[in-house]
């Protein structure tokens, strides 16, 4: 027996970098499968997934809106910490994630959880006796005590998986007699990792998992397949999965072996290429470092240079200030040219005396005039020594391994968006894949000229998302390409700007005033149409009348009341009538479920009739404000003092529309989303609860902007 437990040390002891966890660099405990097949320590999914959580909270919109609906207020979350761990899920109710998104640290993508999070996760069993094994090799001097012996205990034999104890040979027969229910248990060797005999579906917790979800690539039960997630996905029966995994894997495992000889020479050959590899390393140090000191030697004559040409200035300029000293000097009394004039005045000679005080005047004359104008006689500073080193220090800090072969990536703008946060890509425009990373650079451009300095961050991919920049800014953005050590140049810097506001989120309202007659919905929420279909043509008999058929209104599920909020949208094309814009609860009230079969133009104070209604309360703050679109036009509403002309008041219709809802000032702004340049702003009354409100008539098609969050990992059907 001790022989049998021992002997699994040899084939297991090879094996240590395959059972290390990839979050704490441990070996695994209690390990769970992430959906990327990648393996994680349940406590290390429970501590990066609470920090992961916290970041999300922080990200949904500014804490000062209260967010809320027509029917059900919403109010901030306040689950404790192992709750939001644990309990997955967004409700939209608490402002929690509706899928739980966790960074895969094996292979560094991020990968949705569902919405049960970690509750969904299967533990990965089969790992974890690998462990125990590799634990019990390496610890082989220490046996395992029964469970059940009286002190002092004896060394265990045998491991009961159904009991969950170790026995040693007594124990075990007294426990387990011969002829019961007990003696048919599945027994082992000695072992500390009692697993389930059965595997139970998380989702379902009374049921076994019996099929495979080929499109998930996870063990599933009868109910998944009938009416849970799995409904509409291929599955296949467990033995046939087993049999197929199972046998494919063993034929890899054979290749493998069959290839070992192969295998040994390409090791060797990879340790000949590692000493070339660090021959090459120390040369091209060499390289390097000679051509930094030629850089250094071009650096210190020029600094000589300098330093000579400064000294010179300076002595020159000391030299003429020490001159103009001594000569001031000389007008002090009894002393130099004073001091001489003086003397001469001594002379009682006329004759002499002229002689000698002619040119002593002219002396005297200059000295006075010196003194009523005094001037240094050399400059003090040195401003015109200043060595400019601005571009030098831009080509400095660009100086890399550049290669003519490495194809340079520029940014996509089509594809490029910011909103919540900024979804930067990139791509080649001659090779594909011509680089292994990237660096991504980018610093915020500011108004009074000075803009920041660069801050970079690494992809591995041809694009990122970058959080934590400021509201109402623009960026710039570059990338450049790595392959090695070699590296492209940078690429044509790009500029984005972000939204006025924090963004503010929020679906369409599938029960407050949804019409499902004249309006579909997406199974998201985000995206609404509206068909001319058969009511539409039962209503146009009143056009006779003067009238027009009624608005089908649609509001967002989240209200607002305080703070400063911006969400964006896109208008189709095809659109022939649409309003967006701002209304309070009680104006939604008064809409809802007060249904007109038909509405007037002067009922709104927008409605686009110019019969002068709207004018008389322009400037007045009404609970609400809509503005049209439609046919690929912006309307701009008429005021008292705009042109009559409505040509002026007709702009393009942008391709992303805007919407700044400022509570505290009470106004509201239209912009163009992709340039954030305001086309209308007035006052609105925000004493109530603010929705955001859009009205479709005819065919028309409204998307909402989906916030920015890390891309999910996509997986391929390898069966």
């Amino acid at each position: 027996m001790e022989g049998d437990r021992l002997e699994p040390a040899v084939t297991i002891k090879n094996i240590e970098r395959e059972l290390i966890c990839p979050a704490c660099k441990e070996l695994f405990t209690h390990p769970l499968i992430l959906p990327c097949q990648h393996s994680i320590c349940h406590k290390c999914v429970k501590e990066i997934l609470f920090f992961t959580l916290e970041d999300s909270f922080t990200d949904l919109g500014s804490e000062s809106s209260n967010q809320s609906s027509p029917r059900i207020r919403i109010h901030s979350p306040s689950l404790d910490r192992i709750d939001r761990v644990n309990r997955s899920g967004w409700k939209r109710n608490s402002l929690t994630p509706r899928t739980t998104i966790f960074p895969c640290p094996g292979c560094r993508h991020d990968v949705d959880l569902g919405e049960r999070g970690i509750n969904g996760l299967f533990r990965n069993f089969t790992l974890e006796t690998i462990v125990e094994r590799y634990r019990q090799a390496a610890r082989a001097a220490t046996a395992i005590m029964c469970d059940v012996c009286k002190p002092p205990p004896q060394e265990s034999t045998k491991s009961c998986m159904d009991c969950s104890a170790s026995y040693c040979n007594e124990c075990f027969k007294i426990h387990h007699p011969w002829g019961t229910v007990k003696a048919q248990h599945e027994y082992v060797g000695p072992t500390t990792n009692f697993r389930p005999k059965i595997l139970m579906c998380p989702e379902h917790e009374m049921e076994r998992v019996n099929m495979y979800c080929e499109i998930c690539r996870r063990p599933v039960c009868h109910l998944c397949k009938l009416g849970g997630s799995h409904a509409n996905h291929r599955v296949t029966t467990m033995s046939t999965a087993y049999k197929t995994l199972k046998e494919k894997l063993s034929k890899d495992i054979e290749y493998l072996i069959s290839k070992e000889s192969q295998v040994k020479g390409q090791i060797s050959e990879l340790g000949l290429l590692m000493k070339e590899t660090e021959c090459n390393g120390e040369r091209a140090k060499e390289e390097a470092s000679s051509n930094f000191d030629k850089l250094f030697d071009v650096l210190e004559e020029r600094r000589s240079a300098a330093l000579r040409a400064i000294q010179a200035s300076k002595n020159l300029r000391l030299e003429k200030l020490q001159t103009q000293i001594e000569e001031y000097q000389g007008f002090l009394e009894n002393n130099g040219l004073v001091g001489y004039a003086q003397e001469v005045l001594k002379e009682t000679d006329q004759s002499c005396f002229v002689q000698t005080a002619k040119q002593l005047l002219v002396r005297i004359q200059k000295a006075t005039e010196s003194l009523k104008s005094f001037r240094p006689a050399a400059q003090i500073s040195f401003e015109d020594y200043v060595v400019d080193i601005t571009k030098q220090e831009e080509v400095l800090g660009d100086l890399s391994f550049y290669s003519s072969g490495l194809d340079v990536p520029e940014i996509n703008e089509e594809k490029s968006r910011m909103y919540n946060k900024a979804l930067i890509c990139w791509e080649h425009l001659v090779k594909e894949d011509s680089a292994d990373t990237y660096i991504l650079e980018y610093r915020k451009l500011n108004r009074e000229g000075e803009n920041a300095t660069w801050q970079e961050i690494e992809a591995c991919s041809k694009s990122k998302v970058i959080s934590d920049l400021e509201n109402s800014s623009s960026y710039a953005f570059r990338v450049r390409g790595y392959k090695g050590s070699v590296c492209s140049p940078w690429s044509r810097e790009v500029i984005l700007h972000t939204p006025v506001a924090p963004v503010f989120s929020f679906l369409f309202d599938d029960k407050c005033g949804y019409n499902s007659e004249r309006l579909m919905l997406n199974p998201r929420r985000t995206s609404v149409e509206s068909r001319a279909g058969f009511p539409l043509l039962l209503g146009a008999e009143r056009i006779q009348a003067g009238c027009y058929t009624t608005l089908d209104y649609i509001i967002g599920d989240t209200g607002i009341t305080k703070g400063k909020h911006f969400w964006a949208f896109h208008v189709e094309s095809y659109s022939y009538l649409v309003k967006v814009g701002v209304a309070s609860n009680t104006k939604l009230q008064e809409w809802l479920h007060n249904p007109r079969d038909v509405t007037s133009p002067r009922y709104e104070q927008d409605s686009g009739h110019d019969s002068g209604s709207e004018d008389t309360c322009f400037d007045s703050s009404q609970p609400f404000t809509l503005i049209t679109l439609g046919m690929n036009k912006f309307f701009i509403p008429k005021a008292p003092t705009a042109p009559k002309d409505s040509a002026n008041r007709i702009l393009p219709m942008p391709s992303c529309i805007g919407i700044c809802l400022d509570c505290d000032r009470g106004k509201v702004g239209f912009y163009d989303a992709d340039h954030m340049k305001c086309l209308y702003e007035r006052q609105v009354d925000c004493s109530g609860t603010m929705y955001p409100v859009f009205a479709l008539m005819g065919s028309a098609g409204i998307h909402l902007e989906e916030a920015i969050t890390a891309k999910y990992l996509e997986y391929r059907d390898d069966m």
